[in-house]
């Protein structure tokens, strides 16, 4: 079914997206890539421009965080203006803020200027994702179409975050560090051109009020929880991190309260009411939790281990992306025919194998070792992003499709912030135990404190020592990163399973229709014309 039009006159036709809608999705995905490289492109390109800039300790931690907070506090507001204003009028809004701030990150000569850039990068950013997907929603209809495109988008997001270190090392090698934002222009001004003659517009008929501070109240909400995370996972647990998480907490629920009697909400809460709603976020966030959170270990690995430079390790990580349009296609095909469920199920276990793997890393293994693991949790989390992205999109009607893709987004965001804070703490004290026991007895009790705060710290450590002892305690840093990985590549590994038995068992019940207009849950939305 396709909708005609954008206000009370809208109507549906029983069709099949046909080459418009096709060549709209290639549009859509280019954001998506750049909203991603966006993220992974500063690990590589923040020894240059610090060279250059020379921020702070501070500053390099807002230089590095400013773009994903913002990006993560304003997905819900994005998601619910896209509903009410126009999917496309926001996306291309923010397609012109996208490019006008990657010209002022660019050129900035200032550690605050970049700053306020990434800021503004964030803010534009936040307007991408659900925007795209929430198109996706009212361009494709039919459900296998519809779970085609949402692979795609997958894909298209996954490679965004692979493709920005491999293409921010190559332009590092010709040009200065602005050169990372200046591609996003040209790619935005493309889609400033494709975008009104490939996309349709769709909103809400009836939006109702904007709620400006529903939108303040979930912002203050999300900042606070998601940088009371990251100051667990740098600092440890203390009270200053547990405050921001605790008032992060109390702000989100007032926002809910509001949500609950608000007359026009920026989140229908009653979407929540629908397994096939609430079950399906709940799996995006725990895949985020173990992908985000085993990637710290991945590259440190990569770099300081194995000893690889920023751009070798990026195009080792290479196989990992490729093969998840694999794992995307599988499952695309696969759902429809054995049911949703079974299909994320499936893809949680192959998941579950590759962490499994990597429970055997050694610090002498070798990179096929820590490559082939997470090629297959690769796999598995392709599979399982796709199909349970779909069901998300699918589970909420079309006219809330924004809020619901927001949803989406903000769970994988929090999940992947836990992720990185839980993991690196048990991670982090995994290794300070290992290393205090491990260390030479040569060490001063300065250099062992160094020595077991990172891994990084242990390798400079061991630079200033002389050629036994530097040796001694590299090898006693390496086994006990590698312990660490272990410990978090266990942990990964329960939780993929278990999240395998809780989709198996609370959405065993066959599928309803995609529409979810007859739940007892949106009883007040209009009936769907019959196919």
């Amino acid at each position: 079914m396709r909708l005609r039009g954008t206000g009370e006159d809208m109507t549906e036709e029983n069709t099949s997206a046909g080459t418009r809608e096709w060549a709209g999705l290639a549009v859509l995905v280019l954001p998506c890539l750049l909203a991603s490289m966006d993220m992974s492109v500063m690990f590589i390109t923040l020894p240059s421009l610090t060279a250059d800039l020379g921020p702070s300790g501070s500053e390099q931690l807002w230089i590095m965080d400013a773009y994903g907070f913002l990006l993560a506090g304003l997905l819900i507001t994005m998601g619910t203006l896209g509903d009410r204003f126009g999917r496309r009028r926001v996306l291309l809004s923010g397609a012109v803020a996208f490019g006008a701030a990657s010209v002022l990150a660019a050129f900035s000569t200032s550690a605050g200027m970049l700053i306020a850039a990434r800021v503004l990068l964030g803010v534009a950013g936040a307007t991408l994702a659900p925007s795209t997907l929430s198109l996706i929603r009212s361009m494709f209809h039919d459900a296998k179409q519809r779970a085609t495109a949402v692979g795609v988008w997958t894909a298209g997001f996954a490679g965004g975050a692979v493709l920005g270190p491999i293409i921010g090392g190559l332009l590092l090698e010709h040009f200065w560090w602005g050169s990372v934002f200046l591609i996003n222009v040209p790619v935005m001004i493309l889609l400033l051109i494709l975008g009104p003659l490939l996309l349709t517009e769709y909103r809400d008929p009836r939006p109702g009020r904007f709620d400006l501070l529903g939108a303040v109240l979930s912002l203050v909400a999300v900042l606070g929880v998601i940088y009371g995370v990251k100051a667990m996972a740098e600092h440890g647990f203390g009270w200053g991190p547990v405050a921001y998480c605790a008032a992060g907490l109390a702000v989100g629920a007032v926002f809910l309260r509001r949500q609950r009697t608000a007359a026009n909400p920026l989140i229908d809460l009653r979407l929540f009411r629908t397994r096939w709603f609430s079950v399906p976020l709940l799996i995006g966030a725990l895949d985020a939790f173990g992908l985000v959170g085993f990637s710290l270990f991945n590259w440190q690995f990569m770099q300081l281990v194995l000893g690889m430079g920023p751009l070798e390790s990026a195009l080792w990580s290479m196989p990992t992306f490729l093969v998840m349009p694999a794992g995307i296609a599988l499952a695309t095909t696969f759902a429809p025919r054995v049911g949703a469920p079974r299909v994320i199920a499936a893809g949680l276990l192959v998941a579950t194998a590759g962490y499994v793997s990597l429970t055997l890393l050694q610090a002498d293994s070798g990179i096929l070792h820590l490559v082939g693991g997470m090629t297959v949790v690769s796999i598995g989390i392709g599979a399982v992003s796709a199909v349970v992205t779909e069901v998300i999109l699918s589970a909420a009607p079309p006219e809330r499709a924004g809020a619901a893709s927001a949803l989406a987004e903000t769970s994988a965001e929090f999940g992947g912030a836990l992720g990185i804070a839980l993991l690196g703490s048990l991670g982090a004290a995994v290794y300070r135990a290992e290393l205090a026991a491990e260390a030479p007895d040569a060490l001063t009790s300065g250099e062992l404190e160094a020595a077991g705060n990172t891994l990084g710290g242990a390798v400079e450590t061991a630079s200033a020592l002389p050629g036994g002892t530097a040796e001694a305690l590299r090898d006693a840093a390496f086994e006990a990163f590698a312990r660490e990985a272990r410990i978090a590549s266990m942990v990964s590994a329960v939780l993929m399973a278990g999240a395998a038995v809780l989709i198996a068992t609370l959405l065993r019940a066959p599928r309803r229709r995609a529409s979810r207009a007859d739940d007892p849950a949106f009883s007040d939305a209009p009936p769907r014309p019959e196919r």
